[in-house]
């Protein structure tokens, strides 16, 4: 993967989603009256600054590029010098304790309306997704033995309407979160309605880091494979493929999808096959050799295969896609707490919680499919930012407003002492936290 085209996808993602974020901090510190002293992008040591506005607020940016943050006017900053008597009404702590909660909240919440935002605007636009038609699938499965069948699209998840692919996909993964079951309505290839139950057990038992829908066996619906392009003097030339040529069956066994004919000819490197084709309506059958990839070991065919699934188009109005920005930004917050907690109790695997590479490489994929969704990437990553940013933990925003919740309910703020031994023990636990990060983004490729 190319590091540098993965890192420039990264700080595509993250460095808007951070300045959003500082700036809500900046504008309701400006609108209650707070100075403001330096805004920062990057944190450490400045390279690079210029001072604007009537206060010469310095505009930075700085040498490590992770995060930022917004400085104001405070009394415990020893680096700010001796306050003037002309700024002491405009001095952080000096202000009630709704103001600075105000303050700190407008980090997080930026974020959140930026998802908001985004996802709002790509309904608004219409976005292009796959389908809720299920493909083929085994006798076995959790789907099958709940009387679902393969051809049937799926209309509701617990009374809840799914129109394309990532909706279906997760109101699955709350019914696992919620540990119920999943009741279904699905719409039969006649046109006829009816419902199938997965039972909570088994939906429950699922690991939402995986591919659900695979567990349940319930597979994306793919038309017939077809080859879209012959690479040459490969083995799908040398057996006389064309453009076009629709995939029926290898050695006998009818294929499905296009993964079924990956698997049949990764299972037979070195070997020749019969391949049935249909070729301009008429049937025709050829001998194909696969190749042997040197690195994996699987058959080849060198040939390109048309993957696409059926598409749907989803689009809303205004107000419809605003409504939708706001339960997609709610029901991703609140399904990210319920994650946060699995893990703390130990329900979930502490290998859920991702950082920098793991991220750098999902942004460069999303990139790599087109802007919508890179543009849903972003949103998705807006609201972790936001989420994270409200945990409870000294340094973070959430750890300010829990200081300042104190505040609320004993009438009086923590001492000095308190707060700093505080701060020491959130940078121990955010960095612990970091380094489980990082240490996951390494062994995770394993």
């Amino acid at each position: 993967m190319n590091v540098i085209q993965m890192a420039l996808a990264f700080v595509l993602a993250l460095g808007p989603l951070v300045i959003f974020h500082e700036l809500g901090h900046y504008a309701v510190a400006r609108l209650c009256g707070v100075k403001v002293l330096r805004f920062s992008i990057g944190m450490g040591r400045v390279v690079w600054s210029r001072r604007f506005g009537p206060d010469q607020t310095e505009w930075a940016v700085s040498a490590l590029p992770i995060g930022g943050y917004v400085k104001m006017l405070d009394r415990r900053d020893p680096t700010t010098g001796p306050i003037l008597d002309a700024d002491r009404a405009r001095e952080f702590t000096g202000q009630n304790v709704w103001k600075r909660i105000a303050i700190v909240a407008a980090g997080p919440l930026a974020n959140f309306l930026l998802a908001i935002v985004v996802i709002a605007g790509l309904y608004m636009h219409g976005k292009d997704e796959p389908g809720t038609r299920l493909g083929a699938m085994a006798t076995d499965s959790v789907a099958y033995q709940a009387g679902i069948r393969g051809g049937d699209a799926v209309t509701a998840v617990n009374g809840r309407p799914v129109n394309a692919w990532t909706e279906l996909r997760w109101e699955i993964i709350r019914a696992a979160m919620d540990k119920r079951e999943a009741d279904l309505t699905l719409r039969g290839a006649r046109g006829d309605s009816y419902r199938a139950v997965l039972p909570a057990a088994r939906v429950a038992a699922l690991d939402v880091d995986s591919d659900v829908m695979t567990t349940l066996g319930m597979p994306m619906w793919r038309p017939r494979p077809s080859i879209d392009q012959v690479l040459p003097d490969g083995p799908g030339a040398r057996a006389g493929l064309r453009k076009g040529d629709v995939l029926v069956a290898v050695d006998g066994k009818p294929l499905a999808d296009f993964v079924d004919f990956k698997r049949a000819i990764g299972a037979a490197p070195g070997r020749a096959v019969q391949l049935d084709v249909e070729r301009g309506g008429q049937p025709l059958r050829v001998v194909l050799s696969p190749e042997r990839d040197a690195r994996s070991g699987e058959g080849l065919a060198r040939v390109m295969l048309a993957q696409s699934p059926e598409m749907v188009t989803v689009r809303a109005g205004l107000f419809d896609a605003l409504g939708r920005g706001v339960q997609r930004t709610w029901e991703t917050a609140t399904l990210t707490l319920k994650m946060i907690g699995k893990m703390i109790v130990g329900e979930a695997s502490l290998k859920n919680v991702t950082g920098p590479i793991t991220i750098a490489k999902v942004a460069n994929q999303a990139a790599s499919y087109g802007v919508e969704p890179f543009l849903e990437f972003i949103a998705f990553v807006s609201i972790s930012l936001g989420i994270m940013n409200l945990l409870p933990i000294p340094i973070l925003d959430g750890g300010h407003l829990l200081y300042y919740s104190l505040e609320v309910l004993t009438g009086r703020p923590l001492s000095e002492r308190f707060a700093e031994m505080a701060q020491r023990v959130g940078a121990g636990l955010l960095f612990m936290l970091m380094a489980l990060a990082v240490f996951n983004d390494l062994v995770r490729p394993l």
